[in-house]
């Protein structure tokens, strides 16, 4: 197992500077609590609720921002609990046809990207590099921090790149939970996206 990969998979929500990580409307502070409503599965409303502010902060008009591949993460962990363990069928076949599609549509978007570059680009090495100091936003964060915030994406093509490469390589790591949903009723939709990866 790469070190990507084990980062990947070990990586805890309390980790992650959520609070300096940029969104399409600002920054990922409130991911974590977001994260354990959709997780906790107590409503329908709530989990609605929840993951919409989620996947509408992550993905804007095929663009994925520094909060896209971390989000991911944790999505992809959301999506095998609610089919394996879920305690309601409803709310569990809702969080996985929504993050199946969503996750579909990520793909979709790196291929898109990667169609649009002039050169071969790399990412920074390994995926918590997107996390150094100078790639965070500031603290407090500030709407007039936007400027200086893209300032630095535009600056570091290789840390803009891995918004989209990492956010891909974490579907890739969860190869084996598609394996595994092809057994269940999400077979086709699991196919379908393995095919894409």
């Amino acid at each position: 197992m790469d070190k990507n990969q084990d980062y990947v998979q070990n990586v805890k929500i309390d980790e992650i500077p959520w609070q300096r990580l940029i969104t399409a409307y600002g920054t990922a502070s409130d991911f974590p609590q977001y994260f354990n409503e959709i997780w906790n599965m107590d409503s329908l409303d709530s989990v609605k609720k929840a993951l919409t502010e989620i996947l509408i902060n992550i993905e804007h008009q095929s663009t994925l921002w520094h909060s896209t591949p971390f989000a991911m993460i944790f999505l992809a962990r959301i999506l095998e609990h609610a089919v394996f363990d879920g305690n309601s069928k409803e709310i569990s076949d809702y969080i996985a046809e929504t993050l199946l599609d969503f996750f579909e549509l990520i793909i979709e978007c790196y291929y898109d990207f990667r169609g649009e570059t002039e050169e071969e680009e790399d990412a920074l090495p390994c995926f918590s590099d997107m996390l150094k100091e100078e790639y965070l936003a500031p603290e407090p964060y500030d709407e007039e921090d936007i400027d200086d915030v893209s300032t630095c994406y535009e600056e570091n093509e290789n840390l803009f790149y891995s918004f989209w490469y990492y956010s891909y390589q974490t579907l890739l790591f969860s190869k084996p939970l598609l394996e595994k949903l092809k057994n269940t009723a999400f077979r086709e939709e699991a196919e379908a996206l393995a095919k894409m990866l």
